[in-house]
């Protein structure tokens, strides 16, 4: 039995994403994707026993600050106005480094890519993603990418432009906000799951959510965690 069977199996509840500044519900995948060239990896091969993984997500319109490419699909509001998207989903070591880059082939099929383009809106970002993270714990792109979106496809996000309008907006704010936004979430998410990434000045970067080995939320360890519940958080909303 494959991973991502075995996660089908095992009674998790995927959620409805909400609309609002969460995911580019109003997302239109282009009818066709431009041949990718082969990702070229950024470090060594590292082979560990897994124990665990991070669901990693991304707040699309502090990514696109500094971005200024015409062609972005993320950024260029061709596909849709971004908010909250699936970076990826890492696998963790119990002990020291992760593992990474177990292979390059095979490569993502062009529809898996395209498929996958309303939550993870680089098309380029899909490739590297498998191929760095996803070939250390699964046999094919396809098997990762079907793992990955649906543990994206659990959670609801909170509005993070209403969110960033608040006086004094802290961590701990947005922590609570995830949660309310997943009352009924199954399994539940527990406070100590969401870790917080923060860029320079304190603005919004990414969130960690921390899993076990068996796909539910567990509390982060200190790196992924992130900032403490007090401390300052601004969130950049676009132009």
């Amino acid at each position: 039995m494959t991973r991502g069977r075995a996660l089908v199996g095992a009674g998790l509840a995927l959620a409805v994403a909400t609309p609002a500044l969460g995911q580019a519900y109003q997302c239109t995948p282009p009818a066709r994707i431009a041949p990718l060239p082969p990702v070229r990896p950024d470090g060594p091969v590292r082979r560990a026993p897994i124990a665990g993984y991070t669901l990693a997500v991304s707040w699309s319109p502090e990514f696109c600050r500094g971005d200024r490419d015409p062609a972005s699909l993320q950024c260029s509001g061709r596909a849709g106005r971004f908010g909250f998207v699936l970076h990826g989903l890492w696998p963790e070591a119990a002990n020291g480094p992760p593992p990474q880059w177990c292979a390059l082939l095979p490569r993502p099929q062009p529809e898996t890519i395209r498929s996958g383009l309303c939550a993870t809106p680089v098309p380029g970002l899909i490739e590297h993603e498998w191929a760095k993270h996803g070939s250390c714990m699964a046999q094919s792109p396809e098997a990762y990418w079907g793992i990955s979106r649906q543990l994206w496809a659990r959670f609801r996000w909170p509005d993070a432009d209403a969110l960033s309008r608040r006086t004094s907006l802290t961590v701990g704010d947005l922590r609570e906000a995830i949660l309310l936004a997943n009352p009924a979430a199954n399994p539940v998410i527990p406070r100590a799951a969401i870790g917080v990434v923060v860029g320079r000045n304190g603005w919004l970067r990414e969130l960690r959510i921390c899993h076990n080995r068996a796909y539910r939320p567990e509390p982060c360890d200190r790196r992924r965690f992130g900032l403490p519940d007090g401390a300052p958080l601004k969130i950049w909303r676009g132009l």
